[in-house]
């Protein structure tokens, strides 16, 4: 697989989200989840994305344990700032406090079992805390020799530049597909000026774009996008007005031979040479299609039917609900 680079960082053009190995999207296998890891090493991944708060906790040690014999080949990035106490997960925080952030980078370094974090973001930007003071923790963990590069994680581009101005930001993450565009107007022009890459999560419409979801009794149980809570665009009216944005994406893929998934994905890597999409699966299977968006060339004329096909002003709802949508672009 080729390469692109976040920054001085350099991972594979596709990287592997690991948050559903372990929470939000229903049943989890671990067994399964760690063959996909294996998977994704064979097939050239070599960029893996976890958090602390995912499980909450036990998605790091997942991943850790995944990545634990080819440790040295591959780039691991995780996250703090999300506070979720494993008792009560439901109830969740968000904190930015210089000490909370080395005592999250300790617990980070043991449950994933290295020495160092390739990539560490806040994973939501405390608007009680001055960056300033997050991210100058943050960097001193950099010179300790725990982390390697900093990230940040749905900032807004003020914020993106403040922080930038205390300790280069290696990559923003934030979610990026046809149908969430935000990012372009103010962000993606601003890390563009700074050199600072975009890690696209949820470059699939969580999962909305395979085209594999036509109704609310699509999702398993315990499937967060099957409560009818986590957004407008999760609902029965959600998915059949968006549906029809995904049947033009389909008929698009099926004339340049490939899934509606992975002309999605390789939309997203289009935009810009500085984006690296991380697709998330807990499945060979999906693991293996959504890997094949690398494969997938689209000219300029390609891109300007996918736009057309699939108009950002057309999609319905917020791609989080009202609580969600005030912990992004901060």
């Amino acid at each position: 697989m080729r390469e692109r680079n976040l920054g001085p960082l350099a991972v594979s053009e596709l990287g592997l989200g690991c948050m559903g190995m372990s929470d939000f999207y229903g049943e989890t296998d671990d067994t399964e989840s760690l063959a996909t890891i294996d998977r994704a090493v064979e097939l050239g991944v070599t960029f893996f994305d976890t958090a602390d708060m995912y499980g909450p906790h036990t998605n790091e040690v997942l991943v850790g344990e995944g990545l634990a014999a080819v440790r040295d080949r591959v780039v691991i990035a995780t996250k703090f700032g999300i506070v979720r106490d494993p008792a009560t997960p439901s109830v969740r925080g968000i904190s930015g406090r210089p000490d909370y952030v080395r005592a999250a980078c300790d617990a980070s370094l043991t449950r994933l079992g290295v020495e160092t974090i390739d990539l560490y973001y806040q994973h939501r930007v405390d608007p009680s805390v001055p960056i300033a003071d997050t991210v100058g923790a943050m960097s001193e963990l950099v010179a300790a020799g725990k982390v390697r590069h900093l990230g940040l994680s749905e900032a807004s581009a003020s914020t993106i530049r403040r922080a930038h101005s205390v300790h280069p930001i290696a990559a923003v993450q934030t979610e990026y597909s046809l149908w969430s565009r935000d990012v372009e107007s103010e962000i993606l022009p601003t890390l563009k000026e700074l050199g600072i890459g975009l890690v696209a999560y949820s470059p699939l419409g969580r999962g909305f774009l395979t085209g594999r979801f036509t109704a609310m009794t699509d999702f398993d149980a315990g499937d967060v996008r099957g409560s009818g809570q986590f957004s407008h665009r999760f609902t029965d009216d959600g998915i059949a007005a968006n549906l029809r944005l995904v049947e033009r994406l389909q008929s698009i893929a099926a004339e340049k031979g490939c899934t509606a998934g992975q002309l999605a994905i390789a939309w997203v890597a289009a935009q810009w040479e500085g984006i690296v999409p991380i697709p998330g699966t807990k499945r060979r299977a999906y693991l293996e299609e959504n890997l094949g968006a690398a494969e997938v060339a689209l000219t300029a004329d390609d891109l300007t039917q996918i736009d057309a096909a699939f108009p950002a002003e057309e999609v319905l709802g917020d791609r989080y609900n009202e609580q969600g949508m005030r912990s992004v672009n901060r």
